[in-house]
């Protein structure tokens, strides 16, 4: 009888455990969608830690602002006080060419002789130069189907809820994400 309770309380302090992380520390998503097409497809199981100082480039969650219920999954590009800028399908970041490595492979599978992001500024979007303070611009990587900030405008920082770092599912996919 003293065995079991020992394994009952071992049961209980886990589950308290496991359930203390899942609340404060990491959450697991399911992609939903192609909007982060090659980085991350439909389907996929990723962990996202919560509580993480958000940088430019991060993958995020957040709550869709435009559709009660359902959560995005997007790229930080602009962070609060920039300046965003798309040309020739490439992005300057207060007037400085940034590279985007995890856009490679997709632009070398284009044949139609477009690009992948299509030119803006954030002056033709939303009429400010910047990015609001307490707020973030995000992009999906399949960029000409995404339903991103330039769309649906700057995230509110407050609102993410997560930053996506790891695949577990499929396994073939099992990994870290760039």
């Amino acid at each position: 009888m003293k065995e079991i309770g020992k394994s009952f309380l071992y049961l209980v302090v886990l589950a308290a455990i496991l359930i203390g992380l899942r609340q404060f520390v990491f959450t697991p998503v399911v992609v939903k969608g192609d909007s982060m097409d090659p980085t991350l497809i439909d389907g996929e199981r990723v962990i996202a830690l919560k509580n993480t100082k958000i940088k430019r480039f991060d993958i995020v969650t957040f709550p869709a602002p435009d559709d009660v219920g359902k959560n995005y999954i997007k790229r930080v590009i602009g962070l609060p006080g920039d300046t965003i800028e798309y040309k020739n399908d490439r992005l300057y970041i207060n007037g400085e060419k940034y590279d985007e490595p995890y856009l490679d492979e997709y632009k070398k599978e284009l044949t139609d002789n477009q690009p992948l992001t299509y030119d803006f500024d954030l002056k033709e979007l939303y009429g400010s130069e910047k990015v609001p303070e307490g707020e973030l611009f995000v992009m999906g990587d399949n960029r000409r189907i995404s339903k991103d900030s330039r769309i649906i405008g700057t995230i509110k920082e407050k609102d993410i809820m997560a930053d996506v770092k790891f695949v577990f599912w499929p396994l073939k996919r099992f990994g870290t994400i760039d």
